[in-house]
Protein backbone atom coordinates (compact mmCIF):
# COMPACT_ATOMS: atom_id res chain seq x y z
CA UNK A 1 0.00 0.00 0.00
CA UNK A 2 1.57 3.36 -1.01
CA UNK A 3 -0.13 6.82 0.02
CA UNK A 4 -1.00 9.08 -2.41
CA UNK A 5 -2.85 12.53 -3.21
CA UNK A 6 -6.68 12.07 -3.73
CA UNK A 7 -7.28 16.14 -4.34
CA UNK A 8 -6.06 19.43 -3.84
CA UNK A 9 -8.18 22.12 -2.09
CA UNK A 10 -7.22 26.10 -2.49
CA UNK A 11 -8.31 29.11 -0.76
CA UNK A 12 -6.54 32.74 -1.49
CA UNK A 13 -8.23 35.98 -0.65
CA UNK A 14 -10.25 38.06 -2.99
CA UNK A 15 -8.37 41.29 -1.96
CA UNK A 16 -5.19 41.78 -4.84
CA UNK A 17 -2.43 44.55 -4.28
CA UNK A 18 -0.03 44.90 -6.74
CA UNK A 19 2.99 46.30 -7.59
CA UNK A 20 2.20 49.46 -8.27
CA UNK A 21 0.37 50.10 -5.24
CA UNK A 22 3.22 49.41 -3.37
CA UNK A 23 5.10 51.70 -5.18
CA UNK A 24 3.04 54.27 -3.46
CA UNK A 25 3.78 52.91 0.05
CA UNK A 26 7.25 52.17 -0.07
CA UNK A 27 10.68 53.07 -2.10
CA UNK A 28 10.39 50.25 -5.14
CA UNK A 29 8.79 49.98 -8.17
CA UNK A 30 6.92 47.18 -10.12
CA UNK A 31 10.51 46.67 -12.51
CA UNK A 32 12.69 46.54 -9.59
CA UNK A 33 10.09 43.72 -7.71
CA UNK A 34 9.03 41.56 -11.09
CA UNK A 35 13.11 41.90 -12.15
CA UNK A 36 14.32 40.49 -8.79
CA UNK A 37 11.28 37.95 -7.60
CA UNK A 38 9.12 37.56 -10.28
CA UNK A 39 6.39 38.63 -8.75
CA UNK A 40 3.53 41.30 -9.96
CA UNK A 41 1.19 41.04 -7.17
CA UNK A 42 -0.38 39.12 -4.05
CA UNK A 43 -3.18 38.00 -2.33
CA UNK A 44 -3.74 40.05 1.37
CA UNK A 45 -6.62 38.92 3.48
CA UNK A 46 -9.32 40.78 5.41
CA UNK A 47 -9.10 41.92 8.62
CA UNK A 48 -11.72 39.63 9.47
CA UNK A 49 -10.14 36.44 7.98
CA UNK A 50 -7.49 34.98 9.91
CA UNK A 51 -5.16 31.67 9.37
CA UNK A 52 -7.63 29.32 10.44
CA UNK A 53 -10.60 30.66 8.05
CA UNK A 54 -8.08 30.12 4.96
CA UNK A 55 -7.47 26.55 6.48
CA UNK A 56 -11.16 26.08 6.08
CA UNK A 57 -11.76 26.60 3.71
CA UNK A 58 -8.82 25.09 1.35
CA UNK A 59 -9.83 21.62 3.58
CA UNK A 60 -13.64 22.46 2.32
CA UNK A 61 -12.14 22.48 -1.28
CA UNK A 62 -10.04 19.35 -0.66
CA UNK A 63 -12.72 17.27 0.55
CA UNK A 64 -15.00 17.79 -1.91
CA UNK A 65 -12.62 17.35 -5.03
CA UNK A 66 -11.25 13.91 -3.13
CA UNK A 67 -14.81 13.19 -2.49
CA UNK A 68 -14.23 11.99 1.07
CA UNK A 69 -16.55 13.11 3.70
CA UNK A 70 -15.10 15.18 6.87
CA UNK A 71 -15.92 12.36 8.95
CA UNK A 72 -14.15 9.82 7.30
CA UNK A 73 -10.69 11.97 7.87
CA UNK A 74 -8.47 10.29 10.46
CA UNK A 75 -5.62 13.17 10.88
CA UNK A 76 -5.79 16.80 10.59
CA UNK A 77 -1.58 17.76 9.69
CA UNK A 78 -2.17 22.03 9.40
CA UNK A 79 1.55 23.29 8.64
CA UNK A 80 1.62 27.01 9.37
CA UNK A 81 3.61 29.27 11.75
CA UNK A 82 0.67 32.03 11.71
CA UNK A 83 -1.94 30.70 13.68
CA UNK A 84 -3.89 32.83 15.64
CA UNK A 85 -2.58 31.13 18.97
CA UNK A 86 0.50 29.82 20.88
CA UNK A 87 -2.77 27.29 21.36
CA UNK A 88 -4.67 25.43 20.42
CA UNK A 89 -3.53 24.67 17.26
CA UNK A 90 -4.70 25.41 13.56
CA UNK A 91 -5.74 22.24 13.40
CA UNK A 92 -7.38 21.69 16.25
CA UNK A 93 -10.09 24.31 15.59
CA UNK A 94 -10.82 23.32 11.75
CA UNK A 95 -11.30 20.11 12.98
CA UNK A 96 -14.12 21.09 15.11
CA UNK A 97 -15.40 23.60 12.46
CA UNK A 98 -15.40 20.60 9.87
CA UNK A 99 -17.00 18.31 12.05
CA UNK A 100 -14.39 15.39 11.83
CA UNK A 101 -14.76 14.22 14.75
CA UNK A 102 -12.65 10.98 14.62
CA UNK A 103 -9.36 12.88 13.72
CA UNK A 104 -6.79 13.53 15.64
CA UNK A 105 -4.69 16.95 14.68
CA UNK A 106 -1.48 18.55 15.15
CA UNK A 107 0.29 21.54 13.20
CA UNK A 108 4.22 21.85 11.94
CA UNK A 109 6.08 24.53 11.96
CA UNK A 110 8.29 24.20 9.27
CA UNK A 111 7.97 27.39 7.64
CA UNK A 112 7.82 27.11 3.76
CA UNK A 113 8.56 23.88 3.81
CA UNK A 114 5.88 22.64 5.90
CA UNK A 115 3.94 21.01 3.22
CA UNK A 116 6.69 19.16 2.43
CA UNK A 117 7.19 17.97 6.30
CA UNK A 118 3.30 17.06 6.24
CA UNK A 119 3.16 15.11 3.04
CA UNK A 120 6.17 13.15 4.27
CA UNK A 121 4.33 12.70 7.91
CA UNK A 122 1.31 11.66 6.14
CA UNK A 123 3.31 9.10 4.19
CA UNK A 124 3.74 7.07 7.15
CA UNK A 125 0.48 7.14 8.80
CA UNK A 126 -1.17 5.60 5.63
CA UNK A 127 1.65 2.91 4.57
CA UNK A 128 1.86 2.06 8.22
CA UNK A 129 -1.82 1.27 8.43
CA UNK A 130 -2.19 3.17 11.46
CA UNK A 131 -4.33 5.71 9.79
CA UNK A 132 -6.27 5.53 5.87
CA UNK A 133 -7.41 9.19 5.09
CA UNK A 134 -5.58 12.84 5.79
CA UNK A 135 -5.54 15.85 5.30
CA UNK A 136 -2.48 17.81 4.92
CA UNK A 137 -3.10 21.84 4.97
CA UNK A 138 -0.66 24.45 3.95
CA UNK A 139 -1.82 27.82 5.49
CA UNK A 140 -0.38 31.31 5.87
CA UNK A 141 -1.83 34.63 7.16
CA UNK A 142 1.66 36.49 6.27
CA UNK A 143 0.54 39.74 5.77
CA UNK A 144 -0.15 40.03 9.86
CA UNK A 145 3.89 39.52 10.49
CA UNK A 146 5.13 41.37 7.44
CA UNK A 147 6.10 45.21 8.07
CA UNK A 148 4.80 47.05 5.19
CA UNK A 149 7.40 49.90 5.30
CA UNK A 150 10.01 47.26 4.42
CA UNK A 151 11.03 47.29 0.82
CA UNK A 152 12.97 44.54 1.59
CA UNK A 153 10.40 42.03 2.70
CA UNK A 154 6.78 43.99 2.39
CA UNK A 155 7.18 42.86 -1.47
CA UNK A 156 7.42 39.17 -1.00
CA UNK A 157 4.73 37.73 0.41
CA UNK A 158 1.20 36.96 0.44
CA UNK A 159 -1.62 34.99 2.06
CA UNK A 160 -3.46 31.51 1.14
CA UNK A 161 -4.22 27.93 1.93
CA UNK A 162 -3.94 24.78 0.25
CA UNK A 163 -5.53 21.26 1.26
CA UNK A 164 -4.85 17.79 -0.24
CA UNK A 165 -6.72 14.67 1.11
CA UNK A 166 -3.86 11.82 1.05
CA UNK A 167 -5.01 8.30 1.20
CA UNK A 168 -4.00 4.88 -0.43
CA UNK A 169 -3.24 4.64 -3.97
CA UNK A 170 -3.49 2.09 -6.31
CA UNK A 171 -0.59 0.22 -8.24
CA UNK A 172 2.68 2.28 -8.47
CA UNK A 173 1.04 5.46 -8.09
CA UNK A 174 1.75 7.61 -4.95
CA UNK A 175 4.59 9.32 -2.98
CA UNK A 176 7.79 7.77 -3.64
CA UNK A 177 9.97 8.71 -1.73
CA UNK A 178 11.05 12.03 0.00
CA UNK A 179 14.09 14.24 1.09
CA UNK A 180 13.85 16.14 4.69
CA UNK A 181 16.54 18.45 5.81
CA UNK A 182 17.98 21.06 8.32
CA UNK A 183 20.57 23.41 8.95
CA UNK A 184 19.97 25.05 11.98
CA UNK A 185 23.00 26.97 11.94
CA UNK A 186 21.21 29.28 9.44
CA UNK A 187 17.91 30.29 11.91
CA UNK A 188 18.75 33.46 12.23
CA UNK A 189 18.59 34.26 8.49
CA UNK A 190 15.04 34.12 8.52
CA UNK A 191 12.54 34.84 11.75
CA UNK A 192 10.13 36.75 13.36
CA UNK A 193 10.29 38.49 16.12
CA UNK A 194 7.51 41.37 16.01
CA UNK A 195 7.63 41.27 12.16
CA UNK A 196 9.46 38.78 9.69
CA UNK A 197 12.63 39.10 9.54
CA UNK A 198 15.26 38.18 6.33
CA UNK A 199 18.98 37.84 5.12
CA UNK A 200 18.09 38.05 1.61
CA UNK A 201 21.53 37.36 0.24
CA UNK A 202 22.07 34.35 2.60
CA UNK A 203 18.39 33.09 1.90
CA UNK A 204 19.27 33.32 -1.56
CA UNK A 205 22.72 31.14 -1.61
CA UNK A 206 21.25 28.63 0.68
CA UNK A 207 18.21 28.15 -1.52
CA UNK A 208 19.97 27.84 -5.06
CA UNK A 209 21.96 25.00 -3.73
CA UNK A 210 19.51 23.19 -1.81
CA UNK A 211 16.60 23.36 -3.98
CA UNK A 212 17.79 22.02 -7.20
CA UNK A 213 20.37 19.12 -5.42
CA UNK A 214 16.92 17.98 -2.90
CA UNK A 215 14.87 17.43 -5.80
CA UNK A 216 17.70 15.46 -7.57
CA UNK A 217 17.94 13.33 -3.84
CA UNK A 218 14.37 12.82 -3.97
CA UNK A 219 14.19 10.94 -7.42
CA UNK A 220 17.40 8.80 -6.55
CA UNK A 221 15.45 7.89 -3.50
CA UNK A 222 13.09 6.66 -5.99
CA UNK A 223 15.28 4.79 -7.95
CA UNK A 224 14.23 7.60 -10.78
CA UNK A 225 16.83 10.14 -12.35
CA UNK A 226 16.30 13.88 -13.59
CA UNK A 227 14.89 12.56 -17.12
CA UNK A 228 12.48 11.27 -15.58
CA UNK A 229 10.84 14.29 -14.46
CA UNK A 230 8.20 15.27 -15.77
CA UNK A 231 7.06 18.16 -13.71
CA UNK A 232 8.70 20.38 -11.26
CA UNK A 233 6.36 22.05 -8.44
CA UNK A 234 8.67 24.57 -6.28
CA UNK A 235 8.44 26.58 -3.52
CA UNK A 236 7.21 29.99 -4.87
CA UNK A 237 9.79 32.47 -3.20
CA UNK A 238 11.57 33.62 -6.09
CA UNK A 239 11.88 33.23 -9.60
CA UNK A 240 15.50 33.15 -9.78
CA UNK A 241 15.21 30.70 -7.02
CA UNK A 242 12.86 28.41 -9.08
CA UNK A 243 14.77 29.17 -12.27
CA UNK A 244 17.85 27.41 -10.78
CA UNK A 245 15.99 24.36 -9.39
CA UNK A 246 14.71 23.64 -12.85
CA UNK A 247 18.18 24.38 -14.66
CA UNK A 248 19.42 21.42 -12.05
CA UNK A 249 16.92 19.12 -13.78
CA UNK A 250 16.99 19.97 -17.51
CA UNK A 251 13.68 20.70 -17.41
CA UNK A 252 12.08 22.91 -20.22
CA UNK A 253 10.41 26.03 -18.68
CA UNK A 254 7.16 25.13 -19.92
CA UNK A 255 7.48 22.12 -17.26
CA UNK A 256 7.72 23.88 -13.77
CA UNK A 257 4.75 25.57 -12.35
CA UNK A 258 5.03 29.22 -11.65
CA UNK A 259 2.41 31.18 -9.49
CA UNK A 260 4.87 33.44 -7.68
CA UNK A 261 3.91 36.52 -10.37
CA UNK A 262 0.00 36.28 -9.21
CA UNK A 263 0.64 34.83 -5.35
CA UNK A 264 4.33 36.24 -4.34
CA UNK A 265 5.22 33.97 -1.37
CA UNK A 266 2.61 31.86 0.66
CA UNK A 267 5.27 30.01 2.40
CA UNK A 268 3.61 26.48 3.63
CA UNK A 269 0.62 27.49 0.73
CA UNK A 270 3.04 27.74 -2.32
CA UNK A 271 3.12 24.48 -3.72
CA UNK A 272 -0.79 23.01 -3.04
CA UNK A 273 -1.31 26.58 -4.45
CA UNK A 274 0.78 25.44 -7.39
CA UNK A 275 -0.56 22.41 -7.82
CA UNK A 276 -4.21 23.27 -8.06
CA UNK A 277 -3.49 25.80 -10.89
CA UNK A 278 -1.15 23.12 -12.97
CA UNK A 279 -3.90 20.83 -12.57
CA UNK A 280 -6.53 23.02 -13.19
CA UNK A 281 -4.90 23.72 -16.91
CA UNK A 282 -3.95 20.04 -17.09
CA UNK A 283 -0.12 20.39 -16.87
CA UNK A 284 0.24 17.77 -14.54
CA UNK A 285 -1.40 14.18 -15.53
CA UNK A 286 -1.56 10.37 -14.32
CA UNK A 287 1.23 8.81 -14.13
CA UNK A 288 3.32 11.76 -14.62
CA UNK A 289 6.28 11.91 -12.47
CA UNK A 290 6.28 14.89 -10.62
CA UNK A 291 8.67 16.58 -7.42
CA UNK A 292 7.70 18.86 -5.35
CA UNK A 293 10.40 21.15 -3.20
CA UNK A 294 10.32 23.50 -0.86
CA UNK A 295 12.89 25.63 1.66
CA UNK A 296 12.37 28.00 4.45
CA UNK A 297 12.95 28.94 8.36
CA UNK A 298 14.56 26.94 10.18
CA UNK A 299 16.37 26.34 7.74
CA UNK A 300 14.88 23.85 6.89
CA UNK A 301 14.20 22.03 3.29
CA UNK A 302 11.97 19.06 1.67
CA UNK A 303 11.76 17.40 -1.44
CA UNK A 304 9.03 14.90 -2.82
CA UNK A 305 8.67 12.46 -5.99
CA UNK A 306 5.51 11.32 -7.04
CA UNK A 307 3.65 9.04 -9.22
CA UNK A 308 0.39 11.39 -10.08
CA UNK A 309 -2.86 9.83 -9.49
CA UNK A 310 -5.38 8.08 -7.29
Amino acid sequence: MRAGIWGIGTYVPDHVVTNKELEQKIDTTDEWIQTRTGIKERRIASDDVDTTDMTYFAALDALEKSGVAAEEIDLIIAATVTGEYRFPSVSAMVQDRLGAKKAAAMDIGAACAGFMYGLATAKQFVENGAYEKILVIGTEKLSKITDWDDRNTAVLFGDGSGAAVVAPVSGDRGILSFELGADGSGWSHIRQEKHLLMNGREVFKFAVRQMGESSINALEKAGLTKDDCDFLVPHQANIRIMESARQRLDLPKEKMSKTVDRYGNTSSASIPLSLMHELENGKIKDDDIVVLVGFGAGLVWGSVAIRWGK
